[in-house]
Protein backbone atom coordinates (compact mmCIF):
# COMPACT_ATOMS: atom_id res chain seq x y z
CA UNK A 1 0.00 0.00 0.00
CA UNK A 2 2.84 2.41 0.84
CA UNK A 3 4.44 1.71 -2.56
CA UNK A 4 1.18 2.51 -4.35
CA UNK A 5 0.79 5.80 -2.47
CA UNK A 6 4.42 6.71 -3.18
CA UNK A 7 3.98 5.85 -6.88
CA UNK A 8 0.77 7.89 -7.17
CA UNK A 9 2.35 10.84 -5.37
CA UNK A 10 5.40 10.73 -7.65
CA UNK A 11 3.19 10.46 -10.74
CA UNK A 12 1.12 13.44 -9.62
CA UNK A 13 4.20 15.54 -8.92
CA UNK A 14 5.73 14.60 -12.27
CA UNK A 15 2.64 15.46 -14.28
CA UNK A 16 1.98 18.73 -12.44
CA UNK A 17 5.59 19.84 -12.95
CA UNK A 18 6.11 18.37 -16.41
CA UNK A 19 6.64 21.86 -17.80
CA UNK A 20 8.86 24.29 -15.96
CA UNK A 21 8.64 27.97 -16.80
CA UNK A 22 11.48 28.67 -19.23
CA UNK A 23 13.26 32.02 -19.72
CA UNK A 24 15.73 32.71 -22.52
CA UNK A 25 17.31 35.66 -24.30
CA UNK A 26 19.33 36.25 -27.46
CA UNK A 27 21.03 39.16 -25.63
CA UNK A 28 22.13 37.62 -22.32
CA UNK A 29 22.99 34.16 -21.01
CA UNK A 30 23.63 32.59 -17.65
CA UNK A 31 27.31 32.75 -16.77
CA UNK A 32 28.12 35.20 -19.56
CA UNK A 33 29.21 38.83 -19.33
CA UNK A 34 26.58 41.46 -20.11
CA UNK A 35 26.91 43.37 -23.38
CA UNK A 36 27.42 47.13 -23.64
CA UNK A 37 23.72 47.39 -24.48
CA UNK A 38 22.82 46.30 -20.92
CA UNK A 39 25.31 48.60 -19.17
CA UNK A 40 24.05 51.72 -17.40
CA UNK A 41 24.64 55.19 -18.86
CA UNK A 42 25.73 57.29 -15.88
CA UNK A 43 27.49 56.82 -12.51
CA UNK A 44 30.74 56.56 -14.49
CA UNK A 45 29.40 53.83 -16.79
CA UNK A 46 28.93 54.39 -20.52
CA UNK A 47 26.59 51.72 -21.87
CA UNK A 48 23.38 51.94 -23.86
CA UNK A 49 21.11 51.15 -20.88
CA UNK A 50 18.76 48.91 -22.91
CA UNK A 51 16.80 46.11 -21.32
CA UNK A 52 17.52 42.80 -23.07
CA UNK A 53 15.07 40.82 -25.15
CA UNK A 54 13.45 38.20 -22.89
CA UNK A 55 11.43 35.23 -24.17
CA UNK A 56 9.43 32.73 -22.14
CA UNK A 57 7.51 29.52 -22.64
CA UNK A 58 6.07 26.57 -20.69
CA UNK A 59 3.82 28.88 -18.71
CA UNK A 60 1.95 27.21 -15.82
CA UNK A 61 -1.84 26.91 -15.96
CA UNK A 62 -3.58 29.68 -14.07
CA UNK A 63 -1.04 32.38 -14.99
CA UNK A 64 -2.84 35.75 -15.09
CA UNK A 65 0.19 38.04 -15.49
CA UNK A 66 3.97 38.20 -15.53
CA UNK A 67 6.66 40.32 -13.92
CA UNK A 68 10.42 40.65 -14.43
CA UNK A 69 13.00 41.85 -11.95
CA UNK A 70 16.75 42.39 -12.25
CA UNK A 71 18.70 42.33 -9.00
CA UNK A 72 22.43 42.58 -8.24
CA UNK A 73 22.97 40.80 -4.90
CA UNK A 74 26.68 41.73 -4.95
CA UNK A 75 26.21 45.52 -4.74
CA UNK A 76 27.93 46.94 -1.64
CA UNK A 77 24.70 48.14 -0.02
CA UNK A 78 23.79 45.36 2.40
CA UNK A 79 20.65 44.61 0.40
CA UNK A 80 21.85 44.44 -3.20
CA UNK A 81 20.69 46.72 -6.00
CA UNK A 82 17.41 46.64 -7.92
CA UNK A 83 18.01 47.37 -11.61
CA UNK A 84 14.54 46.73 -13.02
CA UNK A 85 11.03 45.88 -11.94
CA UNK A 86 8.34 45.52 -14.58
CA UNK A 87 4.98 43.99 -13.65
CA UNK A 88 1.31 43.69 -14.63
CA UNK A 89 2.46 42.21 -17.94
CA UNK A 90 -0.51 40.54 -19.64
CA UNK A 91 -0.68 36.74 -19.57
CA UNK A 92 -0.96 36.83 -23.38
CA UNK A 93 2.61 38.20 -23.59
CA UNK A 94 5.42 35.74 -24.33
CA UNK A 95 8.37 38.09 -24.69
CA UNK A 96 9.72 41.57 -24.04
CA UNK A 97 11.74 43.20 -26.81
CA UNK A 98 15.03 44.99 -26.17
CA UNK A 99 14.95 48.59 -25.00
CA UNK A 100 11.57 48.65 -23.24
CA UNK A 101 10.35 52.27 -22.83
CA UNK A 102 13.34 53.56 -24.81
CA UNK A 103 13.31 51.79 -28.20
CA UNK A 104 9.98 50.01 -27.75
CA UNK A 105 6.85 50.88 -25.73
CA UNK A 106 5.80 49.12 -22.56
CA UNK A 107 3.38 46.26 -23.16
CA UNK A 108 -0.22 47.50 -22.70
CA UNK A 109 -1.10 47.70 -19.01
CA UNK A 110 2.46 46.99 -17.79
CA UNK A 111 4.06 49.17 -15.12
CA UNK A 112 7.64 49.75 -14.06
CA UNK A 113 8.63 50.11 -10.42
CA UNK A 114 11.32 52.43 -9.11
CA UNK A 115 14.83 50.94 -9.37
CA UNK A 116 17.71 51.83 -7.07
CA UNK A 117 18.90 54.50 -9.51
CA UNK A 118 15.62 56.27 -8.61
CA UNK A 119 14.09 55.70 -12.04
CA UNK A 120 10.99 53.83 -13.21
CA UNK A 121 12.76 51.99 -16.01
CA UNK A 122 15.55 49.52 -16.73
CA UNK A 123 18.88 50.53 -15.22
CA UNK A 124 21.84 48.59 -16.58
CA UNK A 125 24.85 47.17 -14.78
CA UNK A 126 27.29 49.61 -13.19
CA UNK A 127 29.28 48.05 -10.36
CA UNK A 128 32.03 49.98 -8.57
CA UNK A 129 35.35 49.97 -10.46
CA UNK A 130 37.67 47.18 -9.36
CA UNK A 131 34.97 45.00 -7.75
CA UNK A 132 34.88 41.32 -8.61
CA UNK A 133 32.21 40.54 -11.22
CA UNK A 134 28.70 41.21 -9.96
CA UNK A 135 25.78 38.87 -10.69
CA UNK A 136 22.71 40.28 -12.43
CA UNK A 137 19.75 38.00 -11.79
CA UNK A 138 16.94 38.36 -14.32
CA UNK A 139 13.85 36.72 -12.80
CA UNK A 140 10.58 36.08 -14.62
CA UNK A 141 7.53 35.49 -12.42
CA UNK A 142 4.32 33.79 -13.60
CA UNK A 143 1.64 35.25 -11.32
CA UNK A 144 -1.79 34.11 -10.14
CA UNK A 145 -3.11 37.70 -10.19
CA UNK A 146 -3.77 39.95 -13.18
CA UNK A 147 -2.62 43.08 -11.30
CA UNK A 148 -0.30 43.39 -8.31
CA UNK A 149 -2.30 46.26 -6.86
CA UNK A 150 0.69 48.14 -5.44
CA UNK A 151 0.83 51.93 -5.10
CA UNK A 152 2.54 53.85 -7.91
CA UNK A 153 5.43 54.76 -5.59
CA UNK A 154 5.83 51.25 -4.11
CA UNK A 155 9.32 50.26 -3.03
CA UNK A 156 11.18 47.37 -4.63
CA UNK A 157 10.82 45.48 -1.35
CA UNK A 158 7.01 45.80 -1.36
CA UNK A 159 6.78 44.81 -5.02
CA UNK A 160 9.11 41.87 -4.35
CA UNK A 161 6.92 40.76 -1.47
CA UNK A 162 3.81 40.88 -3.67
CA UNK A 163 5.60 39.01 -6.48
CA UNK A 164 6.67 36.20 -4.17
CA UNK A 165 3.24 36.05 -2.51
CA UNK A 166 1.51 35.65 -5.89
CA UNK A 167 4.04 33.55 -7.78
CA UNK A 168 3.02 30.33 -9.51
CA UNK A 169 6.50 29.77 -10.95
CA UNK A 170 9.69 31.65 -11.70
CA UNK A 171 12.66 31.27 -14.02
CA UNK A 172 16.05 33.00 -13.95
CA UNK A 173 19.04 33.98 -16.04
CA UNK A 174 22.15 35.18 -14.20
CA UNK A 175 24.72 37.21 -16.16
CA UNK A 176 27.80 38.97 -14.81
CA UNK A 177 29.66 42.25 -15.27
CA UNK A 178 32.66 44.08 -13.80
CA UNK A 179 34.65 47.17 -14.70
Amino acid sequence: MIRIIAFLTAALLFTSNAYALDLSSPDIATGRTLNTAQIYKGFGCSGDNFSPTLIWKDVPAGTLSFAVTVHDPDAPTGSGWWHWIIFDISSSTSHLPSGIAIKTPLPPGAKQGRNDFGENRFGGACPPPGDTPHRYIFTLYALKVAKLGVPEDASAALIGYMLNSNSLAKAQLTATYSR
